[in-house]
């Protein structure tokens, strides 16, 4: 990389420049650039293209993962922790490049989000199609007529399930280009994560809440820990899926940041909006028949693939076991008092204090495993609902 200059954003604008000038064999010239507020080392802007030779788009989007770059506004998603050291900037851009290239493959109705038009590994740079004028999903959940919001999440859930239907069978794809980034060997920031969840909520739930964990639900929280791992239903997902993430423009919805981007079992991602995001603050007004609309959506593009999922108990089970493991997360995020981790996601557009956010996940899971069948999902969900509400009152 090269050394900081006084104007970060006249380096990148200029990098991006050489970039293309060598993929199209001719000078381009980039200008008017908008800063449109990366995160931490990262900084991403759209430009104007004034010199385009080879009929580029009008306008580009330019992401690049700077060293000791702060200028960002707004802190990411508070999943992959960088305050717990394992945080590794250069293996999430590679990570996202991967998956930027994985979906370029795919037809652009089941493309997650914005095409990969060049990409310079070494300076951690990349160029994307502009997703144009665009509304943040978030904006939308706080529309004060409710059939918009129900069909909002409708067509969220519809974008999920395309993306999960196109990349089934195809995770050797993404593992060859990850092992040609040199990536292959890097573990999952966000299954780590996860692993650390399965092992310390126990006690956290007896120290804060006095609650034990019987073996019952330990078994089946490191059960539901595979899912990320294995799984039966498994396709590509950006991982990173807070409302902040999630855009809607002319062709529908639209998915940004995919630094942690990988294969894992499809009912994490339809359980992360179920459950209101759990990996930052951020809650949408999710009754029953919304929840089952949604669901309805996802299913109806990925039952072809997934036969399994047209059975009702079947789906319930599933969908208790992939809330189970979101739940046990944002408990092991949100439950202690970490003040720099709160903080970093309560400027999310949807955000909501962490106790409202934990009983609302918790219950929401009880309900769940209620209409599953599930009593000692449902008995622990209620149990811990109940000591928040004490712990927090």
């Amino acid at each position: 990389m090269t050394a900081l200059l006084a104007d970060p954003v006249s380096e990148v604008v200029a990098a991006a420049e050489q970039l293309l000038t060598r993929r199209t064999g001719a000078p381009v010239t980039l200008v008017d650039p908008v800063d449109l507020g990366g995160s931490g080392r990262t900084v991403v802007l759209r430009v104007r293209v004034a010199e385009n030779p080879f009929s580029l788009p009008r306008t580009l989007v330019i992401k690049q993962v700077r060293d000791n770059f702060q200028g960002a506004t707004k802190t990411a998603i508070a999943l992959p922790a960088a305050s717990e050291g394992d945080f590794d900037v250069e293996t999430a851009f590679l990570r996202e490049a991967v998956s930027y290239q994985f979906a370029n493959a795919l037809a652009k109705d089941a493309r997650p989000g914005a095409e990969l038009l060049a990409s310079d590994l070494d300076a951690r740079l990349l160029i994307l199609s502009d997703l144009g004028d665009a509304t943040a999903i978030s904006v939308r959940l706080e529309d004060s007529d409710p059939d918009t919001v129900t069909h909002t999440l409708m067509a969220m859930a519809q974008a999920m399930g395309r993306m999960h239907a196109a990349t089934v069978g195809r995770e050797d794809d993404f593992t060859a280009l990850l092992r040609r980034a040199e990536v292959a060997h890097c573990s999952d920031e966000v299954a780590d994560q996860v692993g650390r969840a399965v092992a310390g909520v126990p006690a956290m739930l007896v120290e804060s809440l006095g609650i034990d964990v019987s073996s019952d639900i330990l078994e089946q929280v490191q059960h539901a820990q595979t899912l990320f791992s294995g799984g039966r239903f498994r396709a590509f997902s950006p991982s990173d899926l807070c409302p902040d993430n999630i855009i809607v423009n002319d062709d529908g919805v639209q998915f940004l940041d995919y630094e942690w981007g990988g294969y894992r079992d499809a009912l994490l991602d339809i359980t992360y909006a179920l459950v209101s995001f759990p990996g930052c603050l951020c809650n949408i007004d999710l009754t029953e028949e919304r929840a089952s609309a949604m669901v309805d959506a996802w299913r109806a593009e990925v039952v072809g693939m997934w036969p399994a999922l047209a059975d009702e108990a079947e789906l319930g089970r599933r969908i208790v076991e992939a809330q189970l493991i979101w739940v046990w997360l944002s408990t092991y995020l949100y439950l202690p008092e970490d003040h720099s981790r709160i903080a970093a996601v309560r400027e999310h557009y949807l955000s909501i204090p962490r106790a409202d956010a934990l009983v609302g996940r918790w219950a929401r899971l009880a309900r769940s495993a209620q209409l599953a069948g599930n009593d000692a999902v449902e008995a622990h969900a209620r149990d811990v609902v109940a000591a928040l509400r004490t712990e927090f009152s």
